[in-house]
């Protein structure tokens, strides 16, 4: 990357260039040929290369990213008001560009935890979680009880309590998508090896009926997985006291872990972006891609997500999946967003926040071609429903909404045990009991935000760093913090409210 250009062309078809720094009308730029700036252009923001009539195709890596909706002058800001949204042909050419993964020559591992049923956790925490809102407050204070200073002094190698807290599971169809899927979720933590140890609470009289959420999850009680059901210890102040009791009796337990050497392949990571602008797709995605690609060399799993944000890319993952049969299920779940988002009366193109579109990014496909760097290069073997467990190893998918705290929330019910999170805005973002890691895309934001940041790949933009040495610096943090280091979101005590379960069906 040249560090004296004004602006970074990705491909020769790009119609528009990217801003590395704000831009001032009149501008010459004798990088593109003596190229007249016509408009104060902010950092991150794009400029036309070549006159683009009304009703054109815009392009930005290469691929479509909206349609002209008056003519652009070369030289001019292209944004929200001049690109929209429109429907467009996609190749979809299932399986054409999947190329066999070679593995990784020298093995690396990390220290982990080796649970009793073979599952691996990067920490060691004990959960109390609510079946249900009315249980939540009281989940709650059983977690703050644990929170007080010294109160966890004489047990080292429990990393704490963590409350699993929500605002669903009555009112709902007893036997409708809507419960399953909640109970799935549910079900996803309760048996998710970072809980050294489970506490369950229910009010008693809801709809998400403790029973039945552990019947369909395959869950047993013992002393290490405790249910407890409000409105039959006698109310809040008694099944406080119920709780208090049974995690005192787990702690000996849980604390008896220890960590050890173990291979990479028993790692399964989050992929996440939020608060994106128009240094994701160039700096930090792909950057964390080229991690991806060394994590899936070695054996392990990452879950891509959030299927609003691959729209409009969906085609470059139906291009690397395994199997025709894998990428139609990423078609199938395209159309039904498309379905959603009319039945609702709404737009896929919503998705761009303000503060997305104020970091440069125009419509939802130009924030999907950036999502989907996060993904890597290495072939897609499965898609899954949203908190499904993912069950194979290498790049996988799953459905969620774009919402980053409900889009993790699957993926830690569907078995990630690592989240890295990429952000151009700042988000703050942790999400217990998964260890955040988290990315920025500038440096100016990474300064801003340090307490916040964990990794930037703003000097990838700055022309001191590859993509390729921030994927390894991205790889070799995942290893330390699955080791047990802390991430800057566990040292701030962030995750106790991230908890989100995409509902879905009618509340009553």
């Amino acid at each position: 990357m040249n560090t004296l250009s004004s602006v970074i062309r990705l491909h020769d078809d790009d119609d528009v260039a990217i801003a590395r720094n704000a831009l001032t009308a009149g501008t010459v730029l004798t990088e593109l040929d003596g190229l007249t700036v016509r408009a104060d252009i902010p950092a991150a923001h794009k400029i036309a290369l070549r006159p683009i009539e009304a009703g054109s195709i815009v392009r930005r890596y290469g691929q479509t990213i909206g349609f002209a909706t008056q003519r652009i002058e070369p030289g001019e800001h292209v944004h929200v008001h001049n690109v929209s949204m429109g429907d467009f042909e996609r190749d979809y050419a299932f399986g054409a560009d999947v190329r066999p993964v070679e593995a990784a020559s020298t093995p690396v591992t990390f220290q982990g935890f080796r649970r009793a049923d073979g599952q691996v956790a990067t920490r060691n925490y004990i959960g109390v979680i609510s079946t249900v809102n009315c249980s939540a407050t009281v989940s709650k204070m059983v977690a703050q009880h644990f929170s007080a200073p010294g109160r966890l002094d004489a047990y080292p190698n429990v990393d704490g309590v963590v409350p699993i807290t929500h605002s669903f599971g009555c009112c709902i169809d007893h036997n409708g998508e809507g419960i399953q899927q909640l109970r799935r979720t549910i079900n996803g933590f309760v048996k998710h090896p970072n809980f050294a140890g489970v506490l369950v609470i229910g009010l008693g009289c809801e709809a998400n009926q403790m029973g039945a959420m552990f019947m369909t999850g395959g869950i047993e009680t013992g002393p290490m997985m405790v249910p407890l059901v409000m409105q039959e210890q006698g109310g809040t102040q008694k099944t406080v006291d119920a709780a208090i009791k049974a995690i005192d009796q787990m702690l000996p337990v849980a604390n008896q872990a220890q960590r050890e050497p173990l291979p990479i392949s028993h790692l399964n990571i989050a992929l996440q972006c939020g608060g994106s602008d128009g240094y994701s797709g160039i700096t930090a995605n792909p950057a964390l891609g080229a991690a991806v690609d060394l994590l899936v060399a070695h054996g392990g799993t990452a879950i891509l997500s959030e299927t609003p944000e691959i729209y409009g890319a969906e085609h470059l993952l139906t291009r690397r999946a395994i199997s025709r049969d894998v990428g139609e299920k990423i078609v199938e779940r395209i159309h039904w967003w498309e379905a959603y988002a009319e039945r609702e009366k709404g737009s896929i193109d919503n998705n761009p926040t303000p503060g997305n579109k104020a970091g440069g990014l125009t419509t939802i496909l130009e924030k999907s071609l950036g999502a989907v760097a996060k993904s890597g290069s290495t072939p897609l073997m499965g898609v899954y429903r949203y908190a499904e467990p993912v069950d194979t190893h290498g790049l996988v998918f799953m459905d969620a909404p774009g919402y980053d705290p409900m889009g993790a929330t699957g993926q830690i019910a569907s078995g990630a045990n690592l989240v890295v999170f990429t952000t151009g805005r700042g988000s703050c973002f942790g999400a217990k009991p998964a260890p955040s890691i988290k990315v920025a895309t500038n440096t100016p934001m990474f300064n801003r935000m340090r307490d916040d940041m964990d990794i930037n790949c703003g000097d990838i933009m700055e022309g001191h760093a590859t993509v390729r040495q921030k994927g390894e610096e991205i790889f070799r943090a995942i290893v330390e913090v699955a080791s047990g280091v802390k991430s800057k979101s566990e040292a701030l005590g962030v995750g106790n409210e991230e908890f989100v379960p995409w509902m879905i069906g009618a509340q009553m």
